[in-house]
């Protein structure tokens, strides 16, 4: 796409025991650190990225948006769940365990943005944060590209009745319902219509449910676990 590049881990190939097996991304899991560092090595090197350039973050569930012009230092990054810069070459990071991962790209601007969306996110948003952070650096939503990877599905996100009326009331395209026919809440649909809402019309969707996926991690079946990562950088 024009020079965008988005990429989305699965579990397998890394070098993490379990139960963080395998390819673990998040350093802050309970993992060994030597593990993790090898992990993010191994995922660079398969995607062509120089591990040392990767942008992570230190995710809280806000909305809050880092612009930034490479890596935070060791141990020093900021405390938000998006990121953003207009430097090519620069990949954004983002790590998750059933929240939604959103990565974002105007190749024209020369501007991309990557985002954390659990339900605490989406219902904060993040993502129109993201957005509105990339549009101070030239990107218009009508040329932003947007892929959302591998997530807890509407289908098996299960909460409790107030709790979904609360997310619908704020995002009715979130409103779900279990496969087993309980209340549910679909964060990917909602982003996905907090970007068409935006003017945000190229946009995937990964048909990957992690907690239905035995080759992702997912919090809310094994509660200790690994995470995954989405990438997106430009040429």
């Amino acid at each position: 796409m024009s020079g965008a590049h988005f990429a989305f881990t699965d579990r397998w190939g890394g070098v993490s025991a379990v139960p963080y097996e395998e390819l673990n991304l998040g350093g802050a899991v309970g993992d060994d650190p030597a593990a993790v560092r090898t992990n993010r090595g191994l995922a660079a090197g398969r995607l062509g990225l120089d591990p040392d350039r990767v942008v992570w973050m230190n995710q809280v569930h806000g909305r809050e948006v880092a612009v930034v012009e490479g890596p935070f230092a060791p141990g020093d990054a900021a405390a938000v769940d998006a990121v953003v810069t207009a430097r090519r070459g620069t990949p954004l990071a983002v790590l998750t365990a059933d929240c939604t991962p959103v990565l974002l790209a105007d190749p024209v601007a020369g501007v991309v943005g990557s985002a954390h969306a659990g339900r605490p996110g989406m219902l904060a948003g993040v993502v129109p944060a993201a957005v509105g952070a990339m549009v101070s650096l030239g990107a218009d939503p009508a040329r932003i590209v947007a892929r959302t990877g591998p997530a807890v599905c509407g289908r098996c996100y299960e909460v409790p009745e107030d709790m979904r009326a609360e997310v619908a009331a704020a995002e009715p395209a979130a409103w779900s319902e279990t496969s087993w026919g309980t209340p549910a809440v679909d964060v990917t649909a909602g982003v996905h219509a907090q970007l068409a809402a935006l003017g945000v019309t190229d946009r995937t969707a990964s048909p990957v449910c992690t907690l239905e996926s035995l080759d992702h991690f997912s919090y809310r079946r094994d509660r200790t676990t690994g995470r995954l990562a989405g990438y997106v950088w430009l040429d």
